[in-house]
């Protein structure tokens, strides 16, 4: 039996399942974020650990016999986070999370710095997590001191189960400190944000050991002292490895807290000035570049919230089917704005109201202006060489045949949707724990889910919705130059 356990914003999902990848249960968490002062996210890293502990609880006193089976555990989890521990392994302070933007002046400054991007191969955003060091530095300089090791979310948790301090590549790519051509620490890198090597962990590939678990922990979970941990990754990354992009030409469309769009490449080419995220995979040999909006989902919960309907209710009244763009224009960058803009500063904006405008107008315009920002990415990748030529779609948001549809005729690709079932990030985590437990190639592990559909975009569409994406481009400097 396998592990895999998806460690999310506000929740932990823990997937228990056989050699063959098919799922015998699962069992969910939840935890809080913490808004100290405005721009700031933090979360308690205890937490994270009370969640896994209740978690395997579960799933043991349920399933017992196939629990003291366990042969290999992954975790994915969300990317950027700084855990700071202190010589003794003690978390010094909160995690500061991947949505915190309150390091944008030393993000910029390290952007500035000659060599980062270069070596990187990203614009340092202000939810990287060199610069929340650099942050630290500046205004906590007594917990900067003691310092001993930074590590990402889903890392302490692995340093909970193993008591080793280890990394893989596709989560330490979204530090800027990882030379990610070489998939290595950059002492360059490190040093531009004042911080040194030996307070890293060590680095391994997504699918290879990366230690095995306590005996301690073993032993009061009722399993062999010789599960395997595995590197895990980064969430997207992981979540490619449970659907099957690995390779060139593979990509898929994520619609979910935010939202996505991902192409696997067989080699790293970079371009940072696009603000196209170029992180190594979670497997050997392989990288991914993606386009990343800070709100998709979030815009219409956020809609959802103010119109005191349900996002499933909202979804409802536009249908099923799209009949062209409509007149209202909604710019989701209700938490700043990552690709194509890297501005933490930029706020959302509703445009075109009238007397007219109900909630159905604006349902539809928040769902079109997600689709907008996906084509924004989209433009973004083609501009680094990258070429897509279909998407899988995944996330809550794909539920939607109306979004789906849309996005289909805006980014002018065939969407296909995957037949019900565990896939994603959960899943894929049990890929990985699979392969470095039982030494199986990743392609033989990682393949694609079946289909249950495919939407293809609507021609007679396609010409007005172009039409409305170039005005919904002229519109961020716009609004830009306003704010």
């Amino acid at each position: 039996m396998f592990l895999g356990l998806d460690l999310g914003t506000s929740g932990l999902r823990a997937l228990l399942a056989t050699v063959d990848g098919d799922i015998l249960a699962s069992a969910e968490q939840a935890y809080p974020v913490n808004h100290p002062h405005s721009g700031w996210s933090e979360q308690d890293p205890n937490d994270w650990v009370r969640a896994l502990g209740a978690a395997a609880a579960e799933l043991k006193a349920n399933h017992p016999t196939e629990f003291a089976a366990l042969k290999g555990i992954a975790i994915s989890g969300h990317m950027h986070g700084a855990t700071l521990l202190d010589e003794n392994g003690q978390v010094l302070r909160p995690c500061i999370l991947w949505n915190d933007t309150r390091s944008h002046v030393e993000a910029a400054q390290l952007d500035q710095t000659p060599g980062v991007r270069d070596l990187s191969g990203n614009i340092v955003f202000p939810g990287f997590t060199a610069p929340k060091l650099a942050w630290v530095r500046k205004h906590e300089p007594d917990t900067f001191a003691r310092v001993a090791k930074v590590l990402l979310p889903k890392d302490y948790l692995g340093h909970w189960l193993t008591g080793k301090y280890i990394s893989d590549m596709s989560d330490s790519a979204g530090t800027s400190w990882l030379d990610v051509g070489a998939r290595d620490w950059s002492e360059e890198l490190l040093s531009a944000s004042g911080m040194r090597r030996d307070q890293m962990p060590d680095l391994v590939e997504g699918s290879d050991v990366a230690g095995r678990i306590r005996p301690d922990l073993a032993r009061e979970w009722g399993v062999s002292e010789d599960v395997v941990i595995a590197g895990g990754g980064g969430d997207n990354a992981v979540a490619a490895c449970g659907v099957g992009t690995l390779r060139e030409g593979d990509g898929f469309v994520s619609l979910g807290t935010s939202g996505v769009l991902l192409a696997a490449k067989d080699s790293f080419a970079p371009k940072p000035g696009s603000a196209v995220h170029t992180f190594c995979h979670a497997i050997p040999g392989t990288w991914y570049q993606m386009g990343v909006i800070l709100a998709a989902t979030d815009s219409l919960n956020w809609l959802s919230r103010n119109l005191d309907h349900s996002a499933a209710d909202l979804s409802a009244m536009v249908g099923n089917t799209i009949s062209g763009p409509g007149s209202v224009r909604f710019l989701p960058y209700l938490s700043g704005e990552r690709t194509p803009h890297n501005d933490s500063a930029i706020r959302g904006a509703l445009i075109g109201l009238d007397i007219g405008t109900g909630q159905k107008e604006l349902t539809q315009a928040v769902m079109e202006g997600v689709g907008f920002a996906l084509r924004d990415s989209l433009e973004a990748l083609k501009s680094t060489g990258t070429e897509l030529n279909r998407l899988l779609a995944i996330g809550g948001g794909s539920q939607s045949r109306y979004w789906v549809e849309m996005l289909a005729t805006l980014l002018n690709l065939p969407v296909d949707l995957p037949e019900k079932g565990e896939f994603g990030a959960a899943l894929g985590a049990v890929r990985l724990a699979i392969c470095a437990a039982t030494g199986a190639a990743p392609e033989t592990v990682m393949t694609a889910p079946k289909v249950a559909g495919t939407i293809e975009p609507r021609g007679d569409l396609t010409a007005a919705y172009d039409e409305a994406y170039q005005k919904f481009r002229a519109t961020y400097p716009a609004i830009k130059a306003i704010q």
